[in-house]
């Protein structure tokens, strides 16, 4: 088996033969993240769920497209208000299933489309669900080699996982992914609530305002209902909903405890980290440069352009097509094959 170091060094060269070249009609930041949105989430049928109760009664829902036991499983953590409809979970799917892949899409407490039971919800930092998931997978196939990959928020929860948890992760999981991560959550808030007249924060508030006012219903005296409704901005929801509901003193202690840059520095996966300077939720300014060049286990990938999970390349006679999932299986495809796996060919 090749050293961290030495499989870092062949990982980015091989990566790097595909840059990024965005689709010349939608060159922007901005331009990148609407196209991410955009897509055929029919995907979504071929997913097979099953509800897993959680330790605190509470339950996450957990969808399969797994036709083979004895492949490896890719589990794709999405995005803030994300769910397995996701279009980037289409994405990812396709290039599970062209590499022989398994895989699996935790959504998180309240994303599934049902109100979950507990008090609380989920967040950037709550990592024990996915713990859970991780321990769960391994007890039904104790020797399936697992990929992880998460989107923005889940980008976050897995980075902070692999390094809060670094010696208790499982051998079996060979390889991890994170894309478009807000590394720093108080900068990433600011961003959304500054930017584009606030256009970004209002998009997501638009459906977290209604769940926490469905579960101040749910548990009355929980939180202040009227407050809530007049939330304009993250800084107010975090400090009225998040931080209360997940024990935080404010949106500030949330954001400074959550957020996984603290946590890379002791990551000991191997890890493909894609972000886009360009990205309008998380500057270039946060991307961590620096912890990269001091980890074995930290592969970069930061193109100047993509926005926040756009990644939409092409050329101006080829058909646009996801450019981040596609990096993202080749450089499972080098994990797996670091450890004497051989991928199926793209």
């Amino acid at each position: 088996m090749p050293t961290a170091d030495e499989f870092k060094q062949r990982a980015v060269e091989q990566l790097a033969a595909r840059p990024f070249r965005p689709v010349w009609w939608a060159r922007s930041g901005f331009a990148q993240t609407a196209l991410a949105g955009l897509g055929n989430r029919r995907h979504a049928a071929e997913l097979a769920a099953e509800t897993w109760n959680l330790p605190d009664g509470d339950f996450v829902q957990m969808h399969f497209a797994d036709h083979d036991p004895r492949a490896p499983l890719v589990l794709l953590l999405h995005g803030l208000e994300g769910s397995r409809r996701s279009t980037y979970v289409g994405a990812m799917l396709r290039h599970a299933h062209h590499r022989g892949f398994g895989f699996a899409v935790l959504e998180f407490r309240s994303c599934s489309g049902q109100p979950n039971r507990a008090k609380r919800s989920y967040h950037s930092g709550e990592t024990s669900d996915l713990g859970y998931v991780v321990e769960r997978l391994r007890a039904r196939w104790p020797e399936r080699p697992l990929l992880l990959v998460g989107y923005s928020l889940g980008g976050n929860v897995l980075l902070k996982w692999l390094g809060e948890c670094s010696a208790l992760v499982p051998d079996t999981v060979c390889g991890a992914a994170a894309v478009s991560v807000p590394y720093d959550l108080g900068t990433a808030a600011r961003q959304c609530d500054a930017r584009y007249g606030g256009l970004l924060t209002r998009h997501f508030l638009r459906t977290l305002v209604p769940k926490a006012l469905a579960k101040a219903q749910q548990y009355p005296r929980l939180l202040d209902a009227a407050a809530v409704r007049r939330c304009r901005t993250f800084a107010a929801f975090d400090d009225l909903v998040t931080a209360p509901l997940h024990g935080f003193r404010s949106a500030q202690h949330y954001w400074q405890t959550a957020s996984s840059a603290q946590f890379l520095d002791s990551v000991r996966v191997p890890t493909l980290l894609v972000g886009a300077e360009d990205d309008p939720l998380v500057p270039g300014t946060v991307l961590p440069f620096a912890a990269c060049a001091a980890s074995p286990f930290l592969v970069p990938l930061f193109p100047a352009r993509g926005g926040h999970c756009g990644f939409v390349a092409g050329t101006r006679l080829g058909s646009p097509y996801r450019w981040a999932e596609r990096q993202v299986a080749q450089f499972f495809a080098q994990c797996l094959e670091r450890v004497g796996i051989t991928a199926r060919a793209p």
